[in-house]
């Protein structure tokens, strides 16, 4: 304890008054420096320092036992590292005195320091001065009891809100507009030298991302496969890349040794990223409040997502098949290797779970393949029955099933573009227009009478009640005409989608017209899952399943502009 001492203080000084055995506490946090660089040099360690250093000179009863720092912390919590140490030896009975700059530096919460100085530091026997406040319970008890203390505790309290509220808001703003406020990136990006709000490629580590991206996507990996080969490579995992490749001081308190190795959530994190498109996504997390310092989580509705800000990693098609996959019960065959072009894709009609591979062998000694339901395989044949299905029936089936869609979708998509062609949309889309214009300008007409109404009752030409009856009828009107144009508007908006983006998702089937093999890039491209029936048939979710129908009502409000009969489609 004799190495803790200050060289002011000695036992043998203390013989004929009491003498004090002094605390110095000194708080600094970001907070403080917020009012421009006088107030921060005010508020300094080295000016609190110099301040209670220079009253101790001025008082022989005082001795200073130790120095206690806390930069970098807020004064919302005592939850700081040396005020923690400060109450060990205030316990311990090493010190009887703590001496601070002012109210603010003991602390900023309200309720808190009004505790420390009520009831903590009585109970203790502790003697607390705040110099540029004038409180000293010793030498004037009353000045920790004056109505100015809490009050300006109060104040303390209420500067701190009041900084968190702009703080907030101003990191808010920058969310809403795409700048990156964290203090490290995510994986395979870093900060820009010119701009640290924006975010660069690193390109060591965006290969990595390629790599697992397309494991995934391409190869069948899960998660825990992908680790395996990441670390097989002596690839080092995000944290390791970061503090060992770009020294970054970089902590992952989620990580419980130094090894750097990957783990599944670590890649399906990456995987789940929409960083690697180009969007920021902010706001996951926040603070409580400004008191209590407690992280939750925030709810995805709420989170701030700003596309393209930055250049992407990955492509969006690749990152929507990676979402899709995740959903999907994969695995890669140990035999092969490979991954099957069913996998995650086939399910029992009745009881939902995935259908497992097996082979067998024919009376004629002839090997095929076959899907049984994994439910009855590998629980109870109570729960469910086979479902069973050989390979090259569901090939065949399959094949046949989407060659069909796509001629389908063919034949609607030629009579939607006749449709545009003849003018159905030509027609609808101007006479929405006009009446739009109609209303606006009925508003207009509405604006005018508004603005002249208030002449009119100065004038005393009408009764203020008059006025008053009038100006809440325009606005009446104005609102009921404004809510018009947008109805207007929506209906004009889906006609041009309608025209416009069937194209994109029916582009996609005409791209595999007359294909001839299965791949599995193709049943994922098409297919959204397959059910395979008790007696064998199977039932084809197609993607767009939502979008034809669409289609099909479109053609069905606007045949008579086609003079079509589509009832057959």
């Amino acid at each position: 304890m004799a190495g803790r001492k200050s060289k002011y203080f000695s036992t043998e000084n203390i013989t004929h008054k009491k003498i004090w055995s002094v605390a110095q506490y000194i708080r600094l946090s970001q907070e403080d420096a917020d009012n421009g660089q006088e107030k921060q040099e005010s508020n300094s360690v080295t000016s609190q320092k110099t301040l209670i250093n220079e009253f101790v000179e001025e008082h022989d009863d005082l001795l200073v036992y130790d120095t206690y720092i806390d930069d970098g912390f807020t004064g919302t919590d005592f939850n700081r590292p040396s005020f923690q140490r400060l109450l060990e030896d205030m316990q311990n009975g090493n010190i009887n005195c703590v001496i601070v700059k002012d109210l603010s530096r003991l602390g900023r919460n309200y309720i808190e320091v009004g505790n420390y100085i009520e009831q903590v530091f009585p109970l203790f026997n502790i003697r607390f001065i705040a110099i540029n406040d004038n409180v000293d319970s010793f030498k004037n008890p009353a000045s920790t009891n004056t109505i100015l203390v809490p009050f300006k505790n109060l104040i303390n309290d209420e500067y701190c809100r009041d900084t968190s509220i702009k703080i907030r808001s101003a990191l808010n703003g920058k969310k809403k507009k795409g700048e990156f406020i964290g203090a490290f990136p995510s994986y395979g990006y870093i900060k820009s030298p010119k701009d640290k709000h924006k975010l660069i490629i690193d390109e060591v580590a965006a290969e990595i991302v390629r790599k697992i991206f397309h494991w995934n996507v391409h190869e069948g990996l899960g998660k825990i496969a992908i680790c395996h080969r990441l670390n097989e490579l002596g690839i080092l995992n995000p944290t390791g890349h970061k503090k060992l490749e770009l020294g970054q001081n970089y902590n992952n308190y989620a990580s419980k040794d130094n090894s750097y190795t990957w783990t599944p959530s670590t890649v399906r994190n990456i995987l789940n990223n929409e960083v690697y498109i180009g969007n920021t996504v902010q706001g996951k997390r926040r603070m409580k409040s400004y008191k209590v310092h407690k992280v939750e989580n925030v709810s995805p509705e709420e989170w701030v997502r700003v596309e393209n800000t930055h250049e992407p990693i990955i492509d969006k098609e690749t990152f929507e098949k990676a979402q899709e996959l995740s959903k999907k019960d994969m695995k890669v065959s140990q035999k092969t290797g490979e991954l099957s072009i069913w996998a995650g894709l086939l399910k029992c009609k009745d009881c939902g779970r995935a259908m497992n591979k097996k082979s067998s062998t024919n009376k004629s000694g002839r090997k095929y393949e076959y899907y049984i339901c994994s439910t009855y395989r590998k629980k109870s044949n109570q729960l469910c029955t086979k479902h069973s299905i050989k390979v090259e029936k569901l090939e065949k089936a399959v094949l046949q099933a989407i060659n069909f869609h796509i001629d389908l979708l063919i034949d609607t998509d030629e009579m939607i573009n006749e449709i545009i062609t003849v003018g159905a949309d030509a027609h609808i889309c101007p006479a929405i227009d006009e009446m739009i214009s109609q209303k606006q300008t009925e508003i207009s007409k509405i604006s005018n009478f508004k603005r002249t109404l208030y002449e009119d009752w100065k004038n005393e030409d009408i009764t203020r009640e008059e006025y008053l009856e009038y100006k809440q009828k325009y606005e009446n009107d104005i609102e009921r005409l404004n809510q018009n144009i947008k109805r207007l508007q929506n209906e004009k908006q889906k006609y041009e989608n309608q025209s416009e983006a069937h194209n994109e998702w029916i582009e996609k089937f005409k791209e595999q017209k007359g294909i001839s093999e299965l791949s599995r890039d193709v049943m994922l491209e098409l297919i959204d899952c397959i059910y395979v029936h008790e007696n064998g048939d199977i039932t084809i979710k197609f993607k767009f399943e939502d979008e034809f129908k669409r289609c099909l009502e479109y053609i069905e409000n606007n045949k008579s502009a086609l003079k079509l009969d589509i009832e057959a489609v």
